[in-house]
């Protein structure tokens, strides 16, 4: 099992993040019984809830230390929202039947319902957003825009083996990154912090969401189904090919050739774990895990405008951890 994430293990973050969960519950209550089921559905089945404790941190860092204020919980839960209700739609497109190790939301409850639980989620974040204030507002508004963006950017290359690297990493910095980059702006909007500092935080932000998406896709190819809570390889039965893939793909050996023959087409759960096991034989892996690496200095780096503290001790290492949740063969 892999660490706790240091955001997660400064003391007093324990006492926050019982706050956020009870505030993203209250926000999505509903006096309709049957869509406060539908929206609590994944924000009930766990998760890290990274985003708001990134936001909390970040608020945190600029020198106020914790419990933070109301405001700062609340845009770490907008945040959230709009990560969760992302999932409900993509869920939805990738016709995905687990999520966090339990039935998703279009499996349990259909896609019409699936689809505008999410649009109720985005709307949700919206509302919070609003009442923090319109530069929040407007940054969420932009985050939600830069998600679409990415992930069309990630269909418009389905079934691709030509994909570029360059194509694979804007539509990471869209999808994943731009949500990582908001957590941590709020934090520094909502928390008073000088615009130095703030845009030190959102660069962070930034490199941590690019790292943890790389990381993720690593985990596509090497980690089981029980450890990722939703099937193993799924990246590759869609038809989407990224990183470790790509360079398995321009490795030139007989497995890229093998690999090549595979991908393409929609593969047989057979077919996947051949193709994952051809992933793994070359240096893929190592090197996207080099390339994550690269971007974990890169967040710790970025966070020169802000004084050294127990905080800024925990964002650098937690860019860095997201590279320990890698299962060791």
């Amino acid at each position: 099992m892999a660490p706790p994430s240091p955001l997660l293990t400064v003391p007093g973050m324990a006492s926050e993040m019982e706050r956020v969960d009870g505030a993203l519950r209250a926000s999505v209550a509903n006096q309709d019984a049957r869509i406060t089921e539908l929206a609590t559905h994944l924000i009930l089945a766990g998760g890290k809830r990274l985003r708001p404790a990134l936001a909390i941190i970040s608020a945190a860092a600029g020198g106020g230390g914790l419990p933070v204020g109301e405001q700062v919980v609340q845009g770490g839960v907008a945040v959230e929202l709009i990560q969760v209700g992302s999932l409900y739609h993509d869920d939805v497109i990738d016709d995905a039947q687990l999520r966090r190790g339990v039935p998703t939301v279009n499996a349990r409850f259909g896609n019409r319902q699936a689809i505008l639980g999410g649009d109720y989620l985005l709307a949700k974040a919206s509302g919070i957003a609003a009442s923090i204030g319109v530069e929040v507002a407007g940054l969420l508004a932009s985050t939600i825009a830069a998600m679409c963006e990415g992930q069309v950017q990630e269909l418009t290359t389905t079934w691709h083996t030509d994909r570029s690297e360059a194509a694979y990493l804007a539509s990471l910095g869209g999808k994943t990154a731009s949500v990582f980059a908001a957590a941590c702006r709020v934090g520094g909007l909502v928390g008073g912090l000088s615009p130095a500092q703030t845009d030190g935080l959102t660069a962070y932000g930034r490199n941590y969401g690019m790292t943890f998406q790389l990381v993720d896709d690593v985990l596509d190819v090497v980690a089981t189904e029980e450890e990722l809570g939703k099937p193993a390889g799924n990246d590759m039965a869609e038809g989407v090919y990224t990183l470790p893939v790509l360079r398995a793909l321009a490795a030139g050996d007989d497995a890229a050739g093998e690999l090549h023959s595979l991908l393409g087409r929609p593969l047989e759960a057979s077919e996947v774990e051949r193709a994952r096991k051809l992933v793994r034989t070359g240096s893929g892996v190592d090197q996207t895990l080099e390339v994550a690496r690269q971007y974990a200095v890169a967040a710790g780096d970025a966070l020169t405008p802000l004084a050294p503290s127990p905080f800024t001790e925990a964002l650098a290492a937690a860019a860095l951890g997201l590279l320990d949740t890698v299962p060791q063969p």
